[in-house]
């Protein structure tokens, strides 16, 4: 019950008008917050009366004097024997003011704002309502790049007429030229940037691999998951005879975030997307703080969403990038349980736990995952041994017995060998040197289908 940036904590009802004060202060920092009445400022609880007369006291005095208007929850609580009053408010129409004054909460005391804070957040309300994506392109010299409209137009599946018609159709024209999301998509020069990297340690600075990306917003979504994939490890599954890549996280989920990054970011702030890739994780980030009321935990718990950019989203959902629904979260948390989310300061951070156990060496994990499922395939871990041991060149019995430990004549081995030949993974083979009629065993066609690249 210590007090905080969210929560104050007055003696008695002589201080309601600096708990109004303190109201008006944490509704402009976060948006929402406690106010306790009959405890002191350390936690302990002192107690008060509390009757319906006082709680309609406190309701009254918050509808005067708290601007714009709240509705709270007011309630008696009992702390250790002693009643107190909690008053639970939450409010997204900041500022807030007190007896007509606007406060900011700063730990735990409560600082009056000077004009040009409270210009400052009057502007973030306002450009707030009507995105950055929405508003009118100022930059002078932009040209339109009318070709790379036309590939947007084919890949949306949409008519072509004129480019005026389409941009008009798409929302992207006005009377008074054309909207910022204009400039990402269709810019004749593209300026829009993301930036990859790959650090050496999970701590270290150093860089190993650095890059940047100069394209349209849907260029820079494929050049972002194809950075990643090219850093990170890839496994495999097999799908009947086919073998398939495996990611070590999952691609949906990893192309959900990109996708999610580039929409949401916070086009205002000159700073770019960003590709982190450590031994242990990678992390995707973009600069924009979460919306107001909008928490992590809300994001996990209700996995709701709010559209900074509703036209850039409009966009991406043409292309079928995004949903109309915005089930980003969603799909991310369905593909990769284990992802996290955190905002620091003006960065929203994506971060996917890298799956590989690095207390291992890569090659032989992954050797152990073709092994495990290779065995479902052919029946046995030594059938598998002897196909690997097999796949860069044919082998005498007595060769492949020394190789894989076995004994000659008898045994699994003989057994194992018998069995892979009448199931045409094996085939034999007769020696080229003269006078010689040495056996030897090799893949077929089928095995070197099952085996990939592994078999050389």
């Amino acid at each position: 019950m210590r007090e905080s940036e969210t929560t104050e904590s007055k003696k008695s009802l002589a201080e309601l008008s600096e708990g109004l004060v303190s109201i008006a202060a944490i509704l402009n920092k976060h948006g929402r917050g406690e106010l306790w009445f009959g405890i002191r400022n350390d936690g302990s609880p002192v107690g008060m009366d509390v009757t319906e007369t006082t709680l309609r006291k406190v309701s009254q005095a918050i509808a005067a004097h708290i601007e714009p208007k709240i509705y709270p929850e007011i309630e008696a609580v009992t702390l250790e024997g002693k009643h107190c009053i909690r008053i639970y408010f939450s409010g997204s129409e900041a500022p807030y003011y007190a007896h007509g004054r606007a406060y900011m909460r700063v730990a735990d005391e409560d600082r009056q704002l000077s004009a040009k804070e409270l210009e400052g957040i009057i502007l973030r309300k306002n450009r707030t309502r009507e995105g950055w994506d929405s508003e009118t392109i100022t930059e002078p010299g932009f040209q339109l790049g009318i070709q790379r409209l036309r590939d947007f137009v084919k890949r949306a599946g949409l008519a072509w007429s004129d480019a005026p018609s389409v941009l008009e159709n798409l929302g992207l024209r006005t009377a008074q030229g054309y909207r910022n999301a204009t400039a990402l998509f269709f810019p004749k020069t593209p300026t829009l940037k993301l930036r990859c990297a790959v650090f050496a340690s999970p701590t270290s600075p150093t860089l190993i691999d650095q890059h940047d990306f100069v394209a349209d917003l849907p260029n820079l979504i494929d050049e972002a998951e194809k950075y990643i994939l090219r850093n990170i490890h890839i496994g495999m599954r097999l799908e009947g005879m086919r073998r398939v890549d495996v990611p070590e996280i999952p691609q949906p989920a990893l192309r959900e975030a990109i996708v999610n990054a580039f929409c949401h970011r916070d086009y205002r702030d000159p700073d770019e997307v960003r590709i982190a890739i450590y031994p242990d994780r990678v992390e995707i980030r973009n600069p924009g703080s979460l919306p107001d009321g909008y928490t992590i935990d809300t994001l996990r718990s209700h996995r709701v969403s709010n559209r900074r950019n509703p036209i850039i989203a409009s966009l991406l959902q043409r292309l079928h990038l995004v949903e109309a629904w915005g089930r980003g979260l969603s799909l991310i948390l369905d593909y990769a349980p284990n992802a996290t989310f955190q905002q620091v300061a003006h960065l929203f951070i994506t971060t996917f736990p890298r799956t590989l156990n690095l207390s291992q060496g890569v090659e032989s994990q992954l050797e152990s995952q073709l092994e495990s499922q290779l065995e479902s395939r052919v029946g046995s871990a030594l059938k598998v041994r002897a196909l690997v041991a097999l796949a860069r060149q044919p082998l005498g019995k007595r060769e492949l017995s020394e190789q894989l430990g076995q004994r000659v004549i008898s045994g699994p081995l003989h057994q194992a060998l018998r069995e892979l030949i009448a199931d045409d993974w094996l085939a034999y083979t007769i020696s080229e040197k003269p006078n010689s009629r040495l056996q030897k065993y090799q893949l077929t066609d089928k095995a070197r289908a099952l085996l990939g690249d592994k078999a050389l």
